[in-house]
């Protein structure tokens, strides 16, 4: 591929009804649900198969058993959240829970069962509940998605893989019209359609330690931004508290499920470290558990799942098994060398309950939208539910709209070209990033990476055309405005909620900041950028 997208010359597509971004669980349930009626084009920078969801080793939440309700459900996850969750949201998710998974499996979808045929429900951090559901232990999310392939290619949705996305077409009244793709030849395209469909995931490999595919690097908040769209609570990011640490370097993984079937996390004395810091000890809410163990390790300490007393591990977690083997650990020493990375991003793109962002014809599903149903912590299993039902929810809304008129499109001066600004290389931004805003923040280091960020003219950048920048470099200007929205947000935020720790006001401030949301559009962005905004709130 040559440097400049402009050599490559603008070929203009026809109109689809419906073009969805992604390739995760929420893209491919969107897209089967809404090609019922619909033309649907399903666009994805890498492969179907490279995705969050793909990699998810962690199951479903779903209250299916006797002892357990959708009323606990919904307890436990607005508990994680720190009570900022959004109830209507919530209610939706565990409320039409078991009626979706119940339609997956009715569909040739296969969970784990016992050896009398019952479905095998596990438990997990902060649930009160024995209700994950997995499929071959830990590759849940794997076999979800290749049961959505076998739908997608029995439905007319159209692929095309190995595309990228770079730019949304506006219309001239403001609404999103169609997209600027670069195809797997290089070729600048431009593709208008009716509803255009976010479903690219967070934005976990902007940081240094990571669970994330690579290809979740946050392009479609910022592309959402530019098109104008309301970008909400970017501070809150969940650190999975356990991925697998070798040579200064996560490496993958480490299903909270191995804690759920008793592993305890220890020093290399063996002292249990979360026995005296929450009731439920090694199952308390994520943000804690990821919290306590950077305090180890900032002090030296390495920490270790003891995997010990789970006797039948490698075919109870075939896939931590061989991430182990991969990396040189030894499972027959019992333990697991761990360190928290980032992992999932409650904020995103603000929706609606049925997927529309702030800007018509625009719509967001899956962890790149923020519908508030995570709150400020999400609840462990919760991410593949989400992407199943709200990307269902979606899918139906999609099948009813009506047939839109597009307008013309919106005709703009091309401004910046990133040859006047010295970029950053994209390994200098995860490490800026996991360092200043990572599990534990505060204002002098926050104050320090908003700097660094904004010395790149993120004003101009946000002005940049996809014509005149290759995709290297497009790829730093997506991660240097999407750094700056969460350094922006967790220097607002001045408390401690879930996944947004500051040592500076460690302590939650219900008074202030549990109705109070941090967003971000594209105006907004420029008057904070220009220095004439301190840190104004708006209610939720």
């Amino acid at each position: 591929m040559s440097r400049h997208l402009l050599n490559q010359g603008a070929v203009k597509m026809n109109k689809m009804e419906v073009i969805i971004v992604g390739s995760g669980i929420a893209a491919l349930k969107t897209a089967i649900e809404a090609s019922a009626t619909k033309h649907v084009m399903l666009i994805t920078k890498s492969k179907l198969r490279h995705s969050n969801s793909y990699l998810a080793q962690g199951g479903v939440a779903v209250a299916m058993s006797k002892e357990d309700t959708p009323i606990s459900h919904r307890e436990d996850t607005i508990q994680a959240g720190r009570y900022y969750n959004n109830a209507t949201a919530v209610e939706a998710l565990v409320q039409t829970a078991p009626v979706a998974i119940s339609e997956l499996i009715a569909s040739g979808m296969e969970f784990d069962r016992n050896s009398e045929g019952h479905l095998m429900l596990g438990m997990e951090g902060a649930h009160s509940e024995r209700r994950i559901l997995h499929s071959h232990g830990d590759a849940t999310g794997k076999y979800i998605i290749e049961h959505l392939l076998r739908e997608l290619a029995l439905s007319k949705v159209e692929v095309m893989e190995d595309t990228a996305v770079v730019e949304l077409i506006m219309g001239d009244d403001a609404s999103c019209i169609g997209v600027k793709i670069v195809n797997h030849e290089g070729h600048l395209q431009t593709m208008c359609g009716e509803h255009i469909v976010l479903a690219t995931g967070g934005c976990g490999s902007l940081f240094q330690f990571t669970s994330n595919a690579s290809t979740v690097s946050g392009d479609g908040i910022a592309l959402a931004l530019k098109a104008g769209a309301r970008i909400r609570d970017m501070e809150f990011i969940q650190f999975h508290p356990t991925l697998l640490y070798c040579n200064g370097k996560t490496q993958g993984l480490v299903s909270e499920a191995v804690r759920g079937e008793g592993a305890k996390l220890v020093t290399e004395s063996g002292k249990a470290i979360m026995k005296d810091v929450h009731a439920l000890a090694d199952l308390a809410p994520r943000h804690i558990v990821a919290q306590t163990i950077y305090s180890y390790i900032e002090r030296g300490e390495n920490v270790y799942l003891d995997i010990s007393m789970i006797s039948n591990f490698r075919e109870r977690f075939p896939t931590v098994a061989a991430l182990c083997l991969k990396n040189g650990i030894h499972l027959e020493e019992g333990k697991i060398p761990v360190a928290p990375g980032n992992h999932f991003l409650m904020g995103g793109i603000e929706t609606d309950g049925k997927g529309r962002t702030s800007v018509e014809g625009l719509y967001a599903v899956g962890e790149v939208a923020c519908t508030g149903v995570h709150g400020a912590n999400r609840l462990a299993s919760n991410s593949l539910l989400e992407g199943l039902v709200f990307g269902s929810t979606l899918g139906r809304y999609l099948q009813q709209a009506p047939q839109r008129v597009l307008p013309q499109e919106k005709k703009t001066l091309k401004k910046t070209s990133p040859g006047l600004i010295t970029l950053p290389e994209l390994a200098d931004i995860q490490k800026h990033l996991m360092h200043y805003a990572g599990i534990v923040r505060n204002a002098k280091d926050l104050g320090r990476l908003k700097a660094w960020l904004e010395s790149f003219q993120i004003d101009c950048l946000l002005e940049l055309a996809c014509e005149n920048a290759s995709i290297h470099e497009l790829a730093k200007v997506n991660a240097i405005i999407v750094s700056w929205l969460i350094a922006e947000s967790a220097l607002a935020r001045q408390e401690s909620r879930g996944g947004h720790f500051r040592s500076d006001y460690p302590i939650e401030n219900d008074a202030v900041w549990l109705d109070t949301s941090i967003i971000l559009d594209r105006h907004e962005v420029i008057k904070r950028l220009k220095g004439s905004v301190v840190y104004e709130f708006i209610k939720a």
